[in-house]
């Protein structure tokens, strides 16, 4: 997956914990990325389950890909 062709994904967030910073998102195309709370983009470093995003991806850990550059759409 090239990073500049990720980026502008629309999703919804289906999991967050507050308390580990922890998050995963997902696509409309069924892929489920994780994410941690600095990559919400307005900085509050929180976000609630069901919010629609817009989001890039980027790699991560291990070799995968994760959600980065989290927008609320709604």
């Amino acid at each position: 997956m090239d990073y500049y062709t990720s980026n502008g994904k629309e999703g919804r967030v289906v999991e967050f914990d507050f308390q580990s910073g922890l998050g995963k998102v997902a696509d409309d195309g069924g892929g489920q990325w994780p994410f941690h709370c600095t990559a919400v983009r307005d900085g509050s470093r929180n976000i609630e389950v069901n919010k629609i995003v817009r989001f890039s991806l980027r790699p991560g850990w291990a070799g995968r890909w994760e959600a980065t550059d989290l927008l609320q759409l709604s």
